[in-house]
Parts: C-alpha cells; sequence; structure tokens
C-alpha cells in the first residue's frame, strides 16, 4: 500500500476553484500541492486519509460545491483518489530564456514556479546566474546554443548585448521554433527588423518575432515586464489547452 494518495480533478462543470488535470497528494501527516483550497480540498484530504487508514486503493467522487460543501463557486468537480507517491509529470512547454540579468530573473522568478513550462536558462557564464530550480546553460556563444533548443521550443530574448539578440534572432528565424520575444524599444525593434530582413528574412517571418515584450500598460520595471510576459504566456497556452480538447 502506497503512503500517499494522488488526488485529480478529472472534470469540471460550471464555477471551479481549478481546472481538470490539477492534482495533490495527501500524507497522513503533510500535503503537496492544492486542488483549490477551501472546503473542497479539506473534504478531500479528509477522504484521502480515510484511504490510507483503511487501505483503499482508489475511489472516485463528484461534489456539487454549492448544495454539498456551501461553496460560492456553484458549479461541480469530479475528483479521482489513487495511491501514489508522486504527482504525474505535467505536460510542459519548452521555455528558453536568453540572459540572466534584471529582467530575466524577474521573468524565471515568476515562471519557475509555474507548472507548464520547462524553463531552459542560457547565459555566457556561469556567474551571471542565481540560485535556481531550472536548468542553466552556460555558452560562451548562446547562438550555437540555438540548435541544442526543441523546435516547438518558446523563447524569450533579453540579453545584455543587442549583437546577441540580433545574432538569436536571424538563428531562430532560420530553423524552427514555437513563438519569440524580444525585449526592446521601438526603435530596437526597427533596427532589428530592418536587419533581418537583410539578412534574407521574409516580412511575415519577422513579425513572427514579439517585440517589445510584457504589457506596457504595466511599466518597465523589471517585475513588470515579467508579470506581462507571464501573463501573455499563461493566456496562450490556456488557448492551446482549448484548442486541443474542442
Amino acid at each position: 500500500m502506497s503512503s500517499a494518495i494522488r488526488i485529480t480533478v478529472t472534470r469540471t462543470a460550471g464555477s471551479v476553484p481549478r481546472e481538470a488535470g490539477t492534482q495533490m497528494l495527501v500524507w497522513a501527516d503533510r500535503t503537496q500541492g492544492t486542488i483549490g483550497g477551501g472546503t473542497l480540498e479539506w473534504e478531500a484530504m479528509a477522504e484521502a486519509r480515510r484511504m490510507l487508514a483503511e487501505a483503499r486503493e482508489s475511489f472516485t467522487a463528484t461534489y456539487p460545491l454549492g448544495p454539498a460543501l456551501g461553496q460560492c463557486c456553484g458549479g461541480s468537480v469530479t475528483l479521482s483518489y489513487e495511491a501514489a507517491e508522486t504527482l504525474s509529470a505535467p505536460d510542459r512547454r519548452p521555455l528558453w530564456i536568453w540572459g540572466a540579468g534584471h529582467v530575466g530573473r524577474a521573468i524565471v522568478h515568476v515562471m519557475a514556479p509555474l507548472p507548464h513550462f520547462e524553463i531552459t536558462w542560457v547565459d555566457t557564464a556561469p556567474d551571471r546566474f542565481p540560485e535556481t530550480s531550472v536548468t542553466t546553460l552556460v555558452a560562451a556563444d548562446p547562438v550555437r546554443a540555438v540548435n541544442h533548443a526543441p523546435d516547438a521550443a518558446e523563447h524569450l530574448i533579453l540579453t545584455y548585448s543587442h549583437e546577441i539578440d540580433l545574432a538569436l534572432c536571424h538563428a531562430l528565424l532560420s530553423r524552427p521554433f514555437g513563438s519569440i520575444g524580444l525585449i526592446g524599444s521601438a526603435t530596437k525593434w526597427a533596427r532589428f527588423r530592418s536587419r533581418l530582413a537583410a539578412l534574407g528574412h521574409p516580412p511575415a517571418q519577422i513579425a513572427r518575432i514579439a517585440c517589445p515584450i510584457g504589457d506596457p500598460r504595466l511599466g518597465k520595471h523589471p517585475a513588470e515586464i515579467a508579470l506581462g510576459v507571464g501573463a501573455a504566456m499563461i493566456a496562450r497556452t490556456r488557448s492551446a489547452t482549448r484548442d486541443r480538447s474542442a
């Protein structure tokens, strides 16, 4: 018998705290993750601990949040309980962040806790990176690392050098990629568009680069840029998930 119970949100209807696929792990004395908090989570934890005490391996239940639990969400949630020692590995999108300066650090701080992304962080020297839980890649010439990125990877380019930024844009436009975001002003982007066109990239391909990144309404502080970038990337992930399930 496992020492823990994994709880998975398998189906939702109406207004609910978390989406299908959300998981948490419950031991007799601790938990990992959350399915949304509140009464639903407390009831789920209690059920999981009853299963541990009774050596039950699996269970499924649907909870109407309003009538049964008194939560104001008003929807319903189906939970699957199973004996397990770990959470299931999420389906994560590869995200390559080029540059470990102030904005790069702020973006990693925002994005690293999210379950949607597998981050690879690239810079030219090991002392450029703070202590971090994400994968770091030291590349004296970052452009040479481009071909190691998965074809579907999303890229954020924000190095300390405009020349490196341009070289990365050129290299990425020359191969498959999921998306490219480039930090910069309108003036920088106008110059980059001209130089990328001179390097042979057609306008439609150049237009796939998003510049500037973030939400200008939030401001230019690194944390404000990071919040805008994170919100946009989460929105794209949600949209892609809906498209796949439609």
